[in-house]
C-alpha cells in the first residue's frame, strides 16, 4: 500500500504536468490567434483599400521625387559635382521601396506569429494526447529504482508552503504579465497598419538619397515583428518555469513587458510618435518642393 501510494503519487504528477502544459499552451495558442487576427485584418477589403490608398500615394511621391532628384542631378552636374550612377541607384531603391512596403511587413509580421505559436507549442507540449502521456508515465515507471526515485520535491516552485499571502502575490503578478501581453498584442495588427500607412511618406525622399527616415521605419517594423515573437514566447516560457521555480518564472514573466523597451534601446523602437513626426516632416519637404517645381516650370 506504501509503495501504490507513492506511485499513484508519480502518476497524478505527470497527469497534473500534462493538464497545466495544456492550459499554459491554451494561452500561447491564444496569442498566437490574436497576432493571426492582426494578420487577417488586412485581408478586410477596406483596410485593403487603405493600403491601396497610400500605395497609389507612395508612388505619386515616387514620381515627383524622381523629377526633383533630376533637377537636383542636373543643377550639380552643371557645376562638376553631379553623379548619375548614385541617382540611378536611389531611384531603383525607391522603386523597390514603393513595391515592397506595403506587403513585407505583413508577411513578416505573419511568420514571427506562426513561429511563436510553432515555439509556444513545444514548449509547452500543446495537442499532445492522453496516450502520449500514459506512454511517459510507463517509462518514468520503468526508470524508478529505488522508493527515493518516487518522492516529490517542492510545491509550485516553493520549498514549503509559506504563507498564502506569498501565492496571492504571485498570482496577482501573473495576471499583470498576462494582461500586459494580452493588450499589446491586441493593438498590434494597427500598429502595423499605422506604419504602412506612415511609410508611404518616406518614397518622396529615397529617390533623393535621404533614406534615414525609411532606414528607421525599417527598424521599427522589425522591432515590432520581433516583440510579437519574443513577448508571447517569453511569458509562456515564464509559466512553464513556474510550476518549478516560482521566482525565476514571475522573473521570466515580467520581463516579457520589457522587451519593447530593450528593442528600443537598440534602435528597433515599436513606438509610432517619432515615426509619424518624421513622416509629416518629409510631407512638409514633399509639398514645398512640388510647389518650388510647378512654379519654377509656370515662369
Amino acid at each position: 500500500m506504501f509503495i501504490w501510494d507513492f506511485t499513484a503519487n508519480l502518476i497524478m504528477d505527470t497527469i497534473v504536468d500534462w493538464i497545466y502544459g495544456q492550459m499554459i499552451g491554451f494561452l500561447g495558442n491564444f496569442f498566437a490567434e490574436m497576432g493571426n487576427m492582426g494578420v487577417e485584418l488586412f485581408e478586410m477589403s477596406w483596410v485593403q483599400s487603405i493600403v491601396q490608398f497610400f500605395s497609389q500615394l507612395a508612388w505619386a511621391l515616387f514620381g515627383v521625387s524622381i523629377v526633383v532628384a533630376a533637377f537636383d542631378c542636373g543643377i550639380e552636374y552643371s557645376s562638376g559635382r553631379g553623379n548619375i550612377k548614385q541617382t540611378a541607384l536611389n531611384i531603383i531603391k525607391g522603386f523597390m521601396a514603393c513595391s515592397l512596403f506595403t506587403t513585407v511587413p505583413v508577411r513578416l509580421y505573419a511568420l514571427s506569429v506562426s513561429l511563436q505559436g510553432s515555439l509556444t507549442a513545444g514548449l509547452t507540449g500543446y495537442g499532445t494526447s492522453i496516450g502520449d502521456v500514459a506512454t511517459e508515465i510507463v517509462a518514468e515507471l520503468s526508470a524508478v529504482e529505488s522508493l527515493s526515485d518516487l518522492t516529490t520535491g517542492s510545491f509550485m516552485g516553493f520549498g514549503a508552503i509559506t504563507s498564502p499571502i506569498m501565492y496571492l502575490f504571485c498570482i496577482i503578478l501573473m495576471a499583470y504579465a498576462v494582461i500586459k501581453v494580452f493588450f499589446a498584442n491586441l493593438k498590434r495588427g494597427g500598429i502595423l497598419l499605422i506604419q504602412i500607412a506612415v511609410g508611404s511618406l518616406y518614397m518622396f525622399s529615397i529617390p533623393r538619397g535621404y533614406i534615414d527616415g525609411f532606414v528607421q521605419w525599417m527598424k521599427q517594423v522589425i522591432g515590432l515583428c520581433l516583440t510579437a515573437f519574443l513577448q508571447a514566447t517569453i511569458l509562456v516560457a515564464g509559466l512553464m518555469v513556474f510550476k518549478d521555480h516560482a521566482l525565476l518564472g514571475l522573473g521570466l514573466m515580467l520581463s516579457a513587458g520589457e522587451v519593447p523597451r530593450i528593442a528600443g534601446s537598440f534602435g528597433l523602437d515599436t513606438t509610432t510618435r517619432a515615426n509619424i513626426m518624421s513622416a509629416v516632416y518629409t510631407a512638409q519637404a514633399a509639398v514645398n518642393t512640388t510647389q518650388t517645381v510647378v512654379k519654377a516650370v509656370t515662369k
